[in-house]
């Protein structure tokens, strides 16, 4: 019976022995940076460590997580990195002891960093796979990745699944809002974005002041818009309004939403053979771009999209009203201007008719010049129209040549030669 407990003793001082200098081998090539061979003796003695006492199981797979980190196999670092934290803490070693609880930031930075440059090679389905690889790590801590995720999703065309990331983003209320810093600079007068720990320090600094903590925009809009148009695109348009409507109660008075519930609407519309249901949604479409106007009357493009919709329902003149509040409101908007000037010009063609219609008599020719004059004050209406946007944008060539069309009927030589040889030169170069 001492013959037997003396070689148990033996077998168990060996099989000590031989753990630890397995892992002190391991730590040295780990040290030296020989991952791979690191990897191959953390393989051949697997089973000998894994079936020892905790601390060296610990030391294992501590090593583990560290080398498959380095060597990109991440779901293997992360399969190593919980086993490690299913040991209890109190028998780790010294060195896992004081590094342990970085490795997780080590390997979550490490995925993050492959899913960037998978995106910047077209690879989004590969960044999606490895940007929720670092999410599932911790759900709570890494909720952005989740909503990275979605978007390479997107970009790689899986809508199926960007879907199911932005609707779990959606149900967790997810909005990536975060404190932005600033400081104003006293010697240039600019205002800085600066990070928190610079705030702290410069916010009580003579060289700076105007010390302010903003907010990021939410991503919630965004959320619930992209879920909406992959319903759209599934042709589940009531999921799509059911989507949107139930964020909007959540956030009624958010314009951000209520523009991305009419922009659902127009897409819908575009989308529809029907031509009923290509007015209703039209119509929703533009019941809400009034909506929002009272909420945003400073929003130029508002009116822009209003006075689209007034067009081709052909309210003519609302159309007219609503780009000309546009331009008011932002004196640069090219396609405000051709549009406006696009309406002014409707009522050419009514007049053209008539006047080709008209025969001779005397009561057709005072008919014909007053047709001719009722033309020639639409193309006045339209030149200083023209003339302001050549200003914001010298080389547009479609507002070179209705202006061009214009004076040559007009008769304006001067003009007329003058906007010729813009356009001549713009095109020869």
């Amino acid at each position: 019976m001492r013959a037997i407990l003396i070689i148990t003793i033996l077998l168990f001082s060996f099989n000590v022995q031989s753990q630890k200098k397995e892992l002190r081998k391991i730590d040295k090539l780990v040290l030296e940076s020989f991952f791979e061979e690191a990897k191959d003796a953390l393989e051949s003695s697997k089973s000998l460590i894994l079936s020892s006492e905790d601390k060296y199981r610990a030391q294992y797979y501590f090593y583990d997580s560290k080398v498959s980190n380095e060597l990109k196999m991440y779901e293997n670092a992360i399969s190593s990195l919980n086993n490690l934290l299913s040991i209890n803490e109190s028998v780790y070693p010294t060195k896992v002891e004081q590094e342990y609880k970085n490795l997780s930031i080590i390997i979550s930075n490490g995925i993050v960093n492959g899913a960037v440059n998978d995106n910047k090679e077209g690879n989004f389905l590969d960044a999606a796979e490895k940007l929720i690889m670092a999410y599932n790590m911790d759900t709570e801590q890494y909720v952005d990745y989740l909503y990275f995720a979605a978007g390479s999703a997107v970009n790689g065309k899986d809508y199926e699944k960007s879907l199911k990331y932005y609707l779990e983003l959606k149900n967790k209320g997810y909005t990536g809002i975060v404190d932005e810093f600033f400081v104003t600079n006293n010697e240039t007068g600019q205002e800085e974005k600066v990070s928190q720990t610079e705030y702290d320090l410069l916010k009580s600094s003579k060289e700076y002041s105007n010390p302010r903590i903003g907010q990021t925009e939410s991503r919630f809009p965004e959320i619930v818009k992209n879920i909406a148009l992959i319903y759209v695109q599934q042709g589940q348009n009531e999921l799509a309004e059911e989507a949107i409507k139930e964020a909007r109660a959540i956030q009624p008075d958010d314009v951000s939403l209520l523009l991305n519930e009419a922009d659902l609407y127009i897409r819908i519309s575009n989308n529809s053979d029907n031509d009923d249901e290509r007015l209703y949604y039209r119509n929703k479409f533009k019941s809400l771009m009034e909506m929002a106007i009272e909420m945003d009357p400073t929003n130029g493009i508002l009116y822009y999209n209003l006075g689209v919709i007034y067009a081709e329902q052909g309210e003519l003149e609302l159309s007219k009203e609503k780009y000309q509040k546009a331009i008011e409101l932002i004196p640069d908007y090219v396609d405000a201007y051709l549009n406006l000037v696009s309406i002014i010009l409707e009522d050419e063609v009514a007049i053209v008719e008539e006047m080709n219609s008209l025969g001779n008599s005397k009561k057709d020719n005072l008919r014909y010049d007053e047709l001719k004059n009722d033309r020639e004050n639409l193309y006045r209406e339209c030149v200083p129209l023209l003339e302001e946007l050549l200003k914001v944008s010298p080389e547009n060539i479609d507002a070179l040549n209705t202006l061009k069309n214009i004076y040559g009927v007009l008769g304006e030589n001067e003009a007329f030669m003058q906007v010729k040889a813009k356009m001549e030169d713009i095109q020869g170069n």
